[in-house]
């Protein structure tokens, strides 16, 4: 193998970790290291001290402009955007590095963040960077580099739950849910939810969805139970990891039709994420 492709090839799970927490996308992470691939290859390699340090700036500068035109995309967005659902059940060990910085709750609320400060916060928190490394990529001085990730941090920690379930109680806790629905177990399924549980579905304006926020024990309880009566013929629920957490790959004739994610409580559920949209479900075709 080629020695610039071998060292690309080393750092791939790491540029893609990057990607994938920038963007939310698994499709355009994707695209993002491919890009930086093909830049990397058309440079002078031996002019290159750390390629850590110029992947790592490459993709991240890359992210940085995607960005920019997603928010207005997104802004523009019908109906409630959520991230493309990642299958981590088999994941590399650097995807899943602070697994929790891939949840579905976690990605959203890095959309409340700048593009430079969700670079910033990532490359620090997640990633380890030191200030001088992170203002190198991002192109600020490394005092405004603290400066960004500390306001960063605050707000993300603001919305960040006090307590996270282990894995097995999160596994059990959806377990349950599913197993309430299937026998049509109204007390057990309303004991599962959190009082103010919210929905939210991504359909993407392509396919049948809530167009708004579900809020509500009683209201998700109905959508979910009307969502259940209604399935297809030929339709399957799978239990399995999705962003580092239970989830749930419905399927019709063997093909992926949503991806439900949850948000879990110290005994309950919190909220309840439905991906619909065609377009973020391809690459778990």
């Amino acid at each position: 193998m080629d020695k610039r492709l071998q060292t690309f090839e080393e750092h791939r799970p790491l540029l893609f970790s990057i990607a994938y927490r920038m963007l939310g996308s698994v499709m355009e992470a994707e695209d993002a290291v491919q890009e930086t691939y093909l830049r990397y290859m058309a440079t002078d390699v031996d002019a290159v001290q750390s390629p850590k340090a110029f992947l790592s700036t490459v993709i991240t500068r890359f992210c940085l402009d995607q960005l920019k035109s997603a928010r207005v995309q997104r802004e523009e967005y019908f109906g409630p955007w959520l991230p493309e659902p990642l299958l981590t059940a088999d994941a590399p060990d650097e995807l899943l590095a602070r697994h929790e910085s891939i949840s579905m709750a976690f990605l959203l609320l890095l959309e409340t963040l700048s593009p430079v400060e969700r670079a910033v916060f990532l490359l620090r928190e997640v990633f380890e960077y030191d200030y001088g490394a992170i203002a190198a990529i991002v192109g600020k001085s490394e005092a405004n580099c603290r400066q960004l990730h500390s306001r960063a941090k605050k707000h993300i920690q603001s919305g960040q739950p006090r307590f996270v379930p282990s894995g097995q109680e999160q596994q059990q806790l959806v377990g349950k849910l599913l197993h309430a629905m299937q026998r049509g177990d109204s007390d057990t399924f309303a004991t599962l939810l959190a009082e103010d549980v919210e929905l939210r579905a991504d359909g993407g304006g392509k396919v049948t969805s809530a167009t708004h926020p579900l809020l509500g024990r009683q209201v998700v309880m109905r959508f979910l139970t009307g969502l259940y009566k209604k399935r297809p013929p030929g339709s399957t629920v799978e239990l399995t990891e999705v962003n580092a957490a239970p989830a749930w790959v419905v399927r019709v004739d063997g093909k992926v039709d949503s991806v439900m994610s949850f948000e879990l409580g110290e005994r309950e559920i919190r909220g309840i994420r439905i991906i619909r949209n065609p377009e973020k479900l391809r690459h778990l075709q």
